[in-house]
């Protein structure tokens, strides 16, 4: 049981070694993959700004083009109209003639109207659609810039970073499930990443709390998994102090 207890603790500070060095490497690279991330998702929200716009634009546009076709249709009724009033029979067909003349040219006027109201919304716009491709266009370069500084320091440890995952794979296939488990919950609930750690100068590892000298003898004898009662984290053994 000893012996066991020991592997498993063996197993688990092995882990947390490999993934603190995992942590450094993406440490380095510091906010970059962050920043990369949000450019990339500011740039698709511009895109899709300017293609909303283009898509106004084009409706924009259709509007007019029925705007005009009607005041066309519209004249050609005017026309028809005037003509039938050189034949009408009484003042009662000219007048109704004449009252539909003049609907028809209101008709114009409001197509009128709403063909420069379109003009303006289009202008409008073109203005918002130029904007917001100057800004696409800046934050596409700083993506690329972005992009050139991670690739640079991922190049770097790249392959570091490759065997350290391999490892770590076999690593975390000795550790039972359940193990595995609190494991990866302790070091997703601290800050430092810092789930096992080992009592140095009578404190732990991870919140530098004084660990009692009777908990270190337990500790050391590893007969059972013990946690630290301030922090919760795995302590897996007890360094000696060197005078």
């Amino acid at each position: 049981m000893e012996s066991t207890v020991a592997s498993k603790l063996e197993a688990l500070l092995k882990l947390q070694t490999i993934d603190s060095q995992l942590d450094e490497i993406k440490r380095v690279r510091g906010d970059l993959p962050e920043e990369v991330q949000d450019l990339e998702d500011e740039i698709e929200g511009y895109a899709v700004r300017v293609r909303k716009f283009d898509d106004e634009v084009a409706s924009l546009n259709d509007s007019i083009a029925q705007r005009k076709q009607a005041t066309k249709d519209a004249e050609s009724l005017i026309r028809k109209y005037e003509e039938q009033q050189q034949n009408v029979r009484n003042n009662r067909e000219y007048d109704a003639i004449t009252k539909e003349i003049e609907l028809q040219k209101l008709e114009i006027q409001i197509n009128e109207k709403k063909t420069r109201e379109a003009h303006y919304q289009i202008e409008q716009k073109i203005n918002e659609i130029e904007g917001t491709k100057h800004r696409l266009e800046e934050r596409r370069k700083d993506l690329e810039n972005k992009k050139k500084e991670l690739d640079q320091i991922v190049g770097e440890s790249e392959e570091e970073e490759t065997a350290l995952e391999k490892e770590r794979a076999k690593a975390a296939a000795n550790i039972e499930d359940r193990l595995l488990t609190a494991y990866t919950r302790i070091r997703g609930n601290v800050r430092n990443g810092l789930a096992v750690v080992t009592v140095k100068r009578d404190a732990c590892g991870g919140c530098f709390n004084t660990v009692p000298p009777q908990r270190q003898a337990d500790i050391a004898a590893q007969k059972k998994v013990i946690v630290c009662e301030h922090c919760g984290r795995v302590l897996a053994g007890v360094e000696l102090r060197v005078f």
